[in-house]
């Protein structure tokens, strides 16, 4: 584990970052650290995991797109977004489409049932990582369908594991109920993983993150009683005040943001 020291500089450093104007310098310079901090937090890990690499993904949502390709130029390919029309118009600029063709879309935001149809859209979607209902996931299913391709769109369930009302995200113990109805109904889906938001600023002085304990048994459970491998699912949890402690606990998907990005600018 870290030490408290070095978890209280690393806090300081990235909070300063996050009101520097990034440019893309910066991001090059501040994915380089993140990535090096991915490293550190992973082999910190218990043997049987330390060999599995957590993804990086790179939250770009309100940046522009230059940013997106300064990263990209640095060997970054899984970016992620929050809001559904941001996306597509990203994932559509010609200049992305002709400088980044191996980029890697990851939907991270809450998904209004009206807008579903927008993710037939989107270029290079790896990953819807936010289904959080039956509802949500038929429709997902639908509209993936209508594209045609042949491909099954990734998905990951949305935990609400914190148990708070502003957040999105199934109770655990509706997990394995969700899980079951896109793996047996929708056809043109394919579950990968589970995600989760952890509580914002929790003291780590008390222990481990209950959130990222809640998911990690969340996994257990859904693979005891479906019958499924460990291996086959993802755990998304852990942002940039929070991502090595969540790598630590076993995450195979960080979501990185302000850390990379800045501070973001508040959509309008």
């Amino acid at each position: 584990m870290f030490l408290v020291s070095e978890r209280v500089s690393l806090f300081f450093l990235n909070f300063k970052r996050k009101f520097v104007e990034m440019t893309t310098e910066s991001v090059v310079s501040s994915l380089k650290c993140i990535l090096e901090r991915i490293a550190t937090a992973s082999s910190k890990r218990p043997l049987d995991i330390q060999n599995v690499v957590p993804r990086l993904v790179a939250v770009s949502k309100t940046k522009p797109k230059e940013l997106v390709i300064a990263a990209y130029n640095s060997g970054q390919r899984h970016f992620g977004e929050n809001y559904i029309q941001e996306l597509v118009e990203k994932s559509n600029d010609d200049q992305i489409l002709e400088e980044c063709k191996e980029i890697q879309w990851h939907f991270i935001g809450h998904l209004q049932s009206k807008k579903v149809s927008k993710l037939a859209a989107v270029k290079n979607l790896f990953v819807i990582e936010t289904i959080d209902s039956e509802k949500l996931a038929t429709s997902i299913n639908n509209a993936w369908a209508k594209k045609q391709d042949n491909e099954s769109l990734n998905c990951m369930i949305q935990v609400n594991t914190s148990g708070e009302e502003g957040k999105s995200g199934v109770r655990p113990d509706e997990v394995t109920g969700l899980a079951s109805h896109i793996i047996k109904n929708c056809s043109n889906l394919k579950l990968i993983g589970l995600m989760t938001i952890g509580e914002f600023g929790y003291d780590y002085s008390k222990g481990p993150n209950p959130d990222f304990v809640s998911l990690v048994e969340c996994r257990e459970k859904l693979c005891t009683s479906l019958e499924m491998s460990r291996d086959s699912l993802e755990l998304s949890m852990g942002m940039s005040d929070d991502f090595e402690y969540a790598i630590e606990m076993g995450s195979t998907n960080v979501r990185v943001g302000s850390s990379i990005f800045g501070l973001r600018q508040k959509k309008e």
